[in-house]
Parts: structure tokens; C-alpha cells; sequence
């Protein structure tokens, strides 16, 4: 559990919590390896305060937690709700969880703790009925029919409101040859067709997010609810999980991290506006324990 891993680092010997002093008092230029450096966080005094007093209460079902309940989604009683961010996001998410990924290891809480109006969180196999909704979803998993984010809107083209593929509405068919030396104006270009997605509100309402390890996630994406829906493939980026899935690459995010990327770039790609730090407290809490974890791990000497 997420929580045990955090307490033993926090509540060890003498050394180690004098190592983690002595390093937070250090220049930032001592974290230039650390690529959550350059966020615009809100303060995170709240769960420095917090790691100092050590477990607390879960407000609903009393469990023993560090910083918040994993199964409650909400704060811990050392966690005063009014101290921790709340971010708006430009669209819906569910997270469908696997029944057999541990919840204090998931990630996907902290979307549900620090946007709790636009995130739901689903345990496989309670997932909602897409089909009536899919010219305005997404899912994001990589695949060899996943399209980019900048491509979203080009690709919604494909639905009409009944969630079937429409070929008469298709902005992304190729015209025949005559066709388009005669009427090159006819078909849309896919900027054109983001642009008249824009106009229009973007189509786009609601993202889906796998929240299991690669192992277990055949069985959800080949339910039949998710079938026919739009995938997305996120841009490469390095995960800094600190519980890298063994044997897999360091390109494999940690749900929160998908998230986190996927706003940025659809802010950018297809909200077309300057991207200003909007959605950075969604790591709010990743951000901390991972320099907290980093820290511990140094100060043990595995780094």
C-alpha cells in the first residue's frame, strides 16, 4: 500500500528524517533532475504538516490514512479540504478501475480529490453504456487504430449523435481523384474541421482512462461497452512513477500522469490556447510524494 511505503519513509530512524531536512533547506538547483520542478503548484504546506504528524482519520470510514482515504476519495482529518487546490477541467473524465489494482497504489484518486466536479471513478465491471454517447467520448490507449490528440475533432467527425459511423459526414475519407482536381474546395482539410468543432463547442465531452497495470488491462479494453469508441495515444513522455511496472518501459505513465498530460495537450492542440499552468495541481499530490520518496530513497543510499 501507497500509505505504508509513505509512513516507513517518513516515520524512520532519526538519520533518515535529519537527511530529509537537511535536503528540503538545500537550493532548488539540487532537484534539476526533477522534472516536476517547474510546476505551478499551490502550496503544499498542508502535507508537509501532515507528514509530520504522521497518520490520521479518514472522515467517513476512520481508516488509518496518509494524506487521504484511497477507498473514500476524500482527505484525511490533518488535510483540511479548504487547503488543498480544486481544477477545472475542459471535460468529463471517468477512470475505470480494475478490480484487482490495489487502491492505495493507484494514482487515479488524486483526480477525483483535486477535480472532483469533472472525475468519476468506476470499478470494472461497473462502467457505464457508451454507445449512445460516442460522438462525444474518447478513450485513451495506445493501439493501431489510436489517432493523436491534435486529431480528436477531425476524427469525431466519423459519429453522429447515435454514436454509429456516419460515411457521409466522414471529414476524414479520401475524395476520388476527379473529385478533387474539380472540387478541391469540397472536402475539409482536418484544421477545418477542428476549427468548425471549435466553433461548434467541442464536440468532444468526455475521456475514458484505464486505471489498472498493462497486465491487467486486456480485460477492459475488450469489454464490448468500450468497443467502436475514439482511441487516443498520448505523445512519449517519461513516467516518473515511483512504482515503474517491471519489465516495462519508462513511457508507461502512472494514471494521473496520463491525465495530467492529456489536458496539456489538448488544451494546446485543440482548445488552441496558450497553455499557463491550468491544470499542474493535478499532481499536486504526486509531485510531493514523489520528492518524498526520492528523498528517502536517497538518504538510504539506493540513489
Amino acid at each position: 500500500q501507497l500509505t505504508m511505503s509513505l509512513s516507513s519513509s517518513t516515520q524512520g530512524p532519526k538519520r533518515s528524517t535529519e537527511c530529509l531536512e537537511s535536503q528540503e533547506l538545500q537550493t532548488p538547483s539540487s532537484f534539476q533532475d526533477n522534472p516536476l520542478q517547474q510546476l505551478q503548484l499551490a502550496s503544499q504546506e498542508v502535507l508537509e504538516k501532515a507528514k509530520k504528524s504522521g497518520r490520521s482519520k479518514c472522515p467517513r470510514c476512520n481508516s488509518s490514512r496518509m494524506f487521504y482515504c484511497y477507498t473514500c476519495f476524500v482527505p484525511v482529518e490533518t488535510v483540511p479540504t479548504k487547503d488543498i487546490p480544486t481544477v477545472k477541467l475542459p471535460l468529463k473524465i471517468d477512470i475505470i478501475k480494475h478490480p484487482n489494482e490495489t487502491d492505495g497504489k493507484s494514482t487515479a484518486v488524486h483526480a477525483k480529490l483535486l477535480a472532483p466536479d469533472d472525475v468519476t471513478i468506476y470499478k470494472y465491471p461497473c462502467i457505464p453504456e457508451y454507445e449512445e454517447k460516442r460522438h462525444e467520448i474518447a478513450l485513451i490507449f495506445p493501439g493501431p487504430n489510436s489517432v493523436s490528440v491534435k486529431d480528436i475533432a477531425f476524427h469525431l467527425q466519423k459519429y453522429t449523435k447515435k454514436g454509429v459511423y456516419n460515411s457521409e459526414d466522414d471529414c476524414s475519407k479520401e475524395p476520388a481523384l476527379k473529385q478533387a482536381k474539380l472540387e478541391p474546395k469540397e472536402e475539409k482539410s482536418p484544421d477545418e474541421c477542428i476549427s468548425s468543432s471549435r466553433s461548434e463547442g467541442t464536440r468532444l465531452k468526455k475521456i475514458i482512462f484505464i486505471d489498472s497495470t498493462w497486465n491487467q488491462t486486456n480485460k477492459i479494453i475488450t469489454d464490448e461497452r468500450l468497443q467502436g469508441l475514439l482511441q487516443i495515444e498520448l505523445k512519449t513522455r517519461k513516467t516518473c512513477f515511483w512504482r515503474h511496472q517491471k519489465g516495462k518501459p519508462d513511457t508507461y505513465l502512472s494514471t494521473i500522469e496520463a491525465i495530467y498530460y492529456f489536458l496539456v495537450d489538448y488544451h494546446q492542440e485543440v482548445l488552441k490556447e496558450n497553455y499557463k499552468g491550468q491544470y499542474d495541481n493535478l499532481l499536486f499530490f504526486f509531485s510531493f510524494m514523489y520528492t518524498l520518496i526520492k528523498n528517502a530513497k536517497c538518504c538510504a543510499g539506493k540513489e
